[in-house]
């Protein structure tokens, strides 16, 4: 008969429940993650979304694209009462606009897990400095209630998310075959997660590629974020 002291275990950890997410805001310099309201920004989020030119922002989410507005709002009238997903709206401090939207999900309070999902950036947000703060808000925010572990996944063929993943900081953990059918199709899932003993590395990896020092009058970031992360690990 084993010992149970031959059994290697994990280590003791703290047991305590983390809070479940809740209807918040949060203010950063370019962008506010804000409770979404259908009222207040779905006209803007689907104004910025229809059209077959921007049918890509929809291949690897769950639902979408819409034929008009009453079907997307049939969708995210729905959506908007959950509590996981935890619907939040991106508006943009400069236009007052909803430009995007993300989700807090599979949350595990027991486990002090999260994930953030269901990403839509409308071009308004891509490749925008506020697209980068809206996820140092919630990555901040998940850790600030207690999570010790941050996911992120996606469809495995979706290069710009597995890219995304990689700049903000999450380390890649594999991927899941045939983990889901979505919209009639396969869809390997790629894992990745960032865990609480790397955000103060990531978070100051952020916090540096924030700050207006970074910034050319243009705009313009002078250091990447991965080599502003990468430097706070050395």
């Amino acid at each position: 008969m084993t010992s149970p002291d031959a059994c290697p275990v994990g280590v003791v950890v703290d047991t305590t429940l983390a809070p479940r997410p809740q209807r918040v805001t949060l203010e950063g310099r370019f962008v506010s993650i804000v409770p979404f309201d259908l009222a207040a920004h779905g006209r803007d989020i689907h104004e910025r979304s229809v059209g077959s030119a921007n049918d890509g922002l929809w291949a690897y989410l769950g639902h979408g694209p819409f034929a008009d507005f009453e079907s997307f709002s049939a969708h995210y009238a729905e959506a908007a009462k959950k509590d996981d997903p935890l619907l939040f709206t991106i508006l943009d401090r400069a236009t007052g606009k909803a430009v995007g939207h993300a989700t807090y999900m599979r949350i595990a309070p027991q486990d002090r897990t999260i994930e953030v999902g269901n990403i839509l950036y409308t071009p308004a947000l891509q490749r925008t400095a506020g697209a980068t703060e809206a996820m140092y808000l919630m990555a901040r925010h998940a850790f600030e209630l207690g999570y010790r572990r941050y996911e992120w996944k996606c469809n495995d063929l979706n290069a710009p998310s597995r890219r995304a993943a990689a700049r903000y900081g999450f380390t890649y953990e594999g991927t899941f075959r045939q983990h889901m059918i979505v919209k009639g199709r396969n869809r390997d899932t790629a894992w990745f997660a960032m865990l609480d003993s790397d955000w103060p590395r990531v978070k100051a990896g952020f916090e540096a590629w924030l700050d207006p020092a970074n910034f050319d009058a243009e705009g313009r970031q002078k250091r990447s974020l991965g080599a502003l992360t990468a430097e706070t690990a050395r």
